[in-house]
């Protein structure tokens, strides 16, 4: 696997792959006693979300339950961003959510996964990170892969798979998501 300087490689049955497994044991704790709240337990989802990224999220953010991750303290969050239901995070890679962004229901970020080759398969995670910058709508059902940035302004269309980055400005779509044209204000 060629080093990019942005993938990271966890072998399995390493102390840090133990370290992997507690994370994932204690991300699911969190998000079930996260998924038993409603639309209107706003501040205790915000105080479960802290707790789950170990660091507190504006009074702005939003997340209406049902949420997965399996981690949490590779996110970080900005203001005013909302995340509807159904959705799910893998941030073993770096999850990086600027301000105003919005994610729209049953939308993946996955920043993990594994080698390609059969006989590594299932003794690696390789993780690389996704960066959503600034004023970013990712529709419904759209999923994001590890080591994209999905650049400023831009929208995912509903149901996507974004395997590259995504200029700033733009509308993508598809699967794979290919830039469909320019927004312009």
């Amino acid at each position: 696997m060629v080093d990019d300087g942005r993938t990271r490689t966890i072998a399995g049955r390493t102390p840090e792959s133990a370290a992997m497994l507690a994370d994932v044991k204690r991300a699911m704790a969190i998000t079930a006693r996260l998924n038993r709240l409603t639309f209107n337990d706003a501040d205790e989802v915000r105080a479960l979300f802290s707790d789950l990224i170990g660091r507190q999220v504006d009074d702005s953010f939003l997340l209406i339950p049902p949420f997965y991750a399996t981690g949490g303290a590779d996110t970080r969050i900005g203001r005013n961003v909302f995340i509807n239901q159904n959705c799910t995070f893998y941030d073993l890679g770096g999850l990086d959510i600027a301000d105003d962004v919005l994610i729209g229901p049953n939308v993946s970020l996955i920043t993990s996964g594994h080698p390609l080759e059969p006989s590594r398969r299932r003794a690696f995670t390789t993780a690389k990170p996704i960066v959503i910058e600034r004023n970013v709508w990712i529709a419904a059902g759209a999923m994001v892969i590890g080591g994209v940035t999905v650049g400023e302004n831009a929208v995912v269309a509903a149901g996507s798979v974004v395997t590259k980055d995504v200029p700033a400005n733009t509308l993508v779509g598809g699967n794979p998501a290919r830039v469909i044209r320019s927004i312009a204000e």
